[in-house]
């Protein structure tokens, strides 16, 4: 705030007015104040200002990967249910898997002094909010920093699910994924060659479809698949999240006699008879805002990493024959 007063040539309290948008100021003041501010580039620390004054918003920040994801939509929604009986209100933003949005994100929470965040990591590094905040992990952990956390089974998850389709007779099994560098991913894909491994079955490159973000390009990956010769073409599937199994359904011809388990339940797979593992983002969300809440509450003990277990959930699709 020094510079910016000094580059307007106005004393500090005239640049907390323009700021605060408090009377007093004239329009050719306040605009002088307001270049000042652009060409520094200042941002306000509002979280530093509240705790200057002793004061608490009220507030918790929630940064997701995708808020149109059925899977994340509940986790805020477990989120916001448990902040609700606490008296909070809670603010949600997807970060795309962009780490420099996350980082963006996380500014833009901690500038309007969120009282703890809770943060589904897309970035690489999370030193920049060591210490920042209270800070809590879901689904995959951070990188850097020691946090709370709470993750899925991924890897039980997958495992059980291959481990379904092994006992049904299914010697040649394809994964259809999500990128690897995503944690979720690179867990269910390491459950995945596990359970092939203790069967004493073949990895082949061929079967394993990654890089899938979205449900076309998982039924595109799915299409590949089932095109291969019938030497060669897998007679089983496992998605390794919700899209990738919408993905493959869509590419499924009516008669094809493949077998699928999907990570992730979704709306209308109970009428798809869709074999899955269920995960609960509900539970998920509530878990770390307890956590949140609870360091708000003045924990203060070494981080804490749960993991929230899975459910493999029977209904036709997993279970055809070879």
């Amino acid at each position: 705030m020094r510079d910016v007063a000094h580059t307007a040539g106005v004393s500090l309290k005239t640049v907390s007015r323009v700021i605060n948008a408090e009377a007093g100021v004239t329009p050719a003041t306040a605009a002088k104040v307001t270049e000042a501010i652009v060409a520094l580039g200042f941002e306000r620390n509002d979280l530093a200002r509240s705790l200057r004054q002793g004061r608490t918003s009220s507030t918790l920040g929630l940064v997701i990967e995708d808020v149109a994801n059925p899977f994340y939509s509940a986790v805020a929604q477990a989120v916001e249910a448990v902040a609700s009986e606490r008296g909070f209100l809670l603010i949600t933003a997807s970060a795309l898997e962009d780490a420099e949005r996350e980082r963006e994100l996380v500014g833009a929470l901690l500038r309007r002094r969120v009282d703890a965040l809770l943060v589904v990591p897309a970035g690489p590094d999370h030193r920049y909010i060591s210490g920042a905040a209270r800070t809590v992990f879901l689904d995959r952990p951070p990188q850097g920093i020691e946090a709370d956390t709470v993750l899925l089974d991924n890897l039980g998850g997958a495992r059980r699910a291959v481990e379904h389709l092994i006992a049904r007779g299914h010697t040649r099994i394809a994964c259809v994924a999500d990128t690897a560098d995503l944690y979720t991913m690179r867990e269910r894909l390491t459950g995945y060659r596990e359970a092939l491994e203790a069967a004493g079955l073949e990895q082949d490159p061929l079967l394993i479809a990654s890089g899938n973000h979205d449900v076309t390009a998982a039924q595109a990956a799915t299409e590949r698949l089932l095109a291969l010769p019938a030497a060669t073409r897998p007679t089983a599937i496992f998605a390794a999240n919700n899209r990738n199994t919408v993905g493959a359904l869509r590419a499924f011809a009516a008669d094809a006699p493949v077998a699928l388990v999907g990570f992730d339940d979704f709306e209308l797979a109970d009428l798809l008879r869709t074999t899955v593992v269920r995960a609960d983002p509900w539970r998920l969300g509530e878990q770390a805002a307890a956590l949140a809440f609870a360091r708000l509450d003045g924990a203060d003990r070494p981080s804490l990493e749960i993991t929230v277990p899975t459910e493999l959930i029977v209904r036709g699709s997993g279970e055809v024959t070879p």
